[in-house]
């Protein structure tokens, strides 16, 4: 109605286009126009219908929060946080996974001196006094001959230690083993080479 007619020409290529045979790997459609086109991909800047919007939105973070967080667990490189990516932050992960920590017992230790401290009594004060200062003079010990440990191997493998490295292991090794993330990828006793 408010269109242009056609012409000879469009009625000649609309017959042209209908009596041609199919070829196999042709397009065997004419080009559609360039208005039409950008109308069928046309979307709205700002959703009006919001609250269908912020659940897809949602859903969309949802699932890619449980992507990465099943790739973090997994150890895949591309969905690790910058601190544990690289072949140097996999090893010392695994050099500080391959072997027993006292780093790692202090929090259920502490759980121990908790309880021990409500008895009130004077040895028992003591003990809590000893248990606590005693567990982490340990820890810190056994943080930094492990780390002297792991450096050694980081400079034989990798050439040079970076800043940072020293931190990353002691914290490592001062987290209770089920709760460290990526998940140790070695068994106690299996040392990286």
């Amino acid at each position: 109605m408010f269109g242009r007619k056609k012409t000879l020409n469009d009625e000649l290529a609309d017959a042209a286009t209908q009596a041609r045979p199919e070829r196999p790997g042709a397009k065997n459609r004419p080009t559609p126009k360039r208005r039409d086109q950008e109308a069928a991909n046309k979307r709205p800047l700002i959703i009006t219908d919001r609250r269908a919007a912020r659940s897809q939105d949602k859903v969309a973070r949802r699932e890619a929060m449980a992507k990465q967080r099943a790739g973090m667990m997994a150890g895949d490189d591309r969905y690790l946080p910058v601190r544990d990516k690289g072949p140097r932050r996999r090893f010392i992960r695994d050099s500080v996974d391959a072997r027993w920590n006292v780093g790692e017992f202090i929090l259920p230790v502490m759980l121990l001196v908790l309880l021990i401290s409500f008895v009130g009594t004077d040895w028992a004060t003591l003990m809590v006094f000893v248990l606590v200062y005693g567990l982490i003079f340990v820890a810190i010990i056994d943080a930094v001959l492990m780390w002297l440990r792991t450096k050694k191997k980081v400079i034989a493998k990798f050439g040079q230690a970076e800043k940072g490295d020293a931190f990353y292991a002691v914290m490592r090794a001062f987290q209770m083993r089920r709760t460290r993330m990526p998940k140790p990828a070695v068994d106690r006793g299996q040392h990286p080479s």
